[in-house]
């Protein structure tokens, strides 16, 4: 049996506190980054029980098979290059978890922290995952981690229990779940002003993004909430109030509901104008939620256009994509990417993940940029 110095014992150890007590995800990143050299968690490496050769190995073997079973990812400790390198961007930083409880309920979160974060404001991104995901196969299979850190990014990464939705599912179509200060919108709300109190954020640069499900609440959140966030991106998501409970919800899934007028239960009417900027992916091939709702959620903006992308290399391996700017008559930005032939899944997603393309356009750089480009403007 190989000899193992002092370091690598230790972080061994942290890895196996950590596969007790934070997961298997974290205990294979730990995992990885013994293999490069460095300790177990950034900073420190904690005494435990004394550990050997062979409990190392084994622990790697039980972190991956922990990651198999709960994402059904075919990656291990020893990825493809590009996926290694998507990791050691994640390892600069801190992911942890966190609660966050209020009269709606309580939700369990993860907050990314770039490695640069030194106590001045940076911007917070609010990830909604889609249905049965969680937080760290969203972060995974977005990389929206990796551009937090290469562009100096809070990611905040609410968690939907299975006690809330059998499928994780957030219930975007109940209407006390499409309401400010009620149901999950105040828990997302809550959760993103939680981080806001804990952490140095730019209150002008705080946004929200979804896939599916997630962006359908995503759309949510930009509506009851206009002055929390400066603009939203939606993957494969739906239109603020488009249903009222699941049967509308599984119709305007198929395209078959567009978006109710009239009152809510609060007494207040939907809004029939854009209030924040917004950029919006859907597959045209998707066969889930169908692509008139990527439409419908840009209807609105149909003041002026001009294009923004025609084509990207399929050669290349890339999809081809059709995108436009769009403006609101209200001077609202939005950019509409459709793209061609992509099945219901995250544009340029990592296999890390579940419900990902790789075939691009990148909808995280896009995000990225689109959002850092609209700040709120009070």
């Amino acid at each position: 049996m190989m000899k193992m110095n002092e370091d690598f014992l230790s972080s061994m150890q942290e890895a196996m506190h950590l596969l007790r007590t934070a997961g298997p995800l974290e205990a294979t990143a730990a995992i990885q980054r013994a293999l490069r050299g460095g300790d177990g968690r950034p900073g420190r490496a904690a005494p435990r029980r004394p550990v050997d050769a062979r409990d190392a190995l084994q622990l790697r073997d039980d972190a991956l098979d922990g990651n198999r079973s709960a994402r059904a990812r075919a990656t291990d400790a020893f990825p493809h290059p590009h996926v290694a390198r998507e990791a050691d961007v994640e390892d600069r930083g801190y992911f942890s978890a966190r609660t966050y409880v209020n009269d709606a309920g309580q939700r369990n979160y993860k907050l990314y922290v770039p490695s640069g974060y030194r106590g001045a404001p940076l911007p917070l991104i609010v990830m909604l995952h889609g249905c049965t995901q969680d937080a760290d196969d969203f972060a995974a299979g977005t990389r929206m981690n990796a551009f937090a850190e290469r562009h100096d990014c809070l990611v905040a990464y609410p968690i939907q229990p299975k006690r809330a939705n059998p499928s994780r599912c957030w219930n975007w179509f109940k209407p006390v779940d499409q309401q400010r200060e009620r149901g999950e919108p105040a828990l997302i709300a809550g959760i993103t002003r939680d981080v806001i109190a804990s952490h140095s954020v730019d209150p002008a640069r705080v946004y929200v993004a979804g896939l599916s499900a997630g962006g359908a609440m995503a759309a949510v959140m930009i509506h009851t909430y206009p002055e929390l966030y400066a603009a939203a991106g939606i993957h494969s998501g739906l239109p603020y109030r488009c249903a009222h409970d699941l049967p509308s919800a599984l119709a305007a899934m198929k395209g078959g509901i567009r978006a109710r007028r009239g009152q809510l239960a609060d007494g207040h009417d939907g809004p029939t104008v854009p209030k924040r900027p917004l950029i919006v992916f859907h597959g045209d091939a998707d066969a889930t939620v169908h692509p008139s709702n990527g439409s419908a959620l840009v209807r609105e903006f149909s003041a002026s256009t001009s294009p923004v992308a025609e084509a990207l290399d399929r050669q290349a391996g890339g999809r081809a994509c059709t995108g436009r700017r769009l403006t609101a008559a209200n001077g609202i930005d939005a950019e509409y990417w459709i793209i061609h032939g992509a099945p219901h899944a995250w544009a340029g997603g990592s296999v890390r993940g579940t419900y990902t393309d790789a075939s691009g356009p990148d909808a995280s750089a896009e995000m990225v940029r689109f959002f850092l480009a609209h700040p709120q403007h009070y």
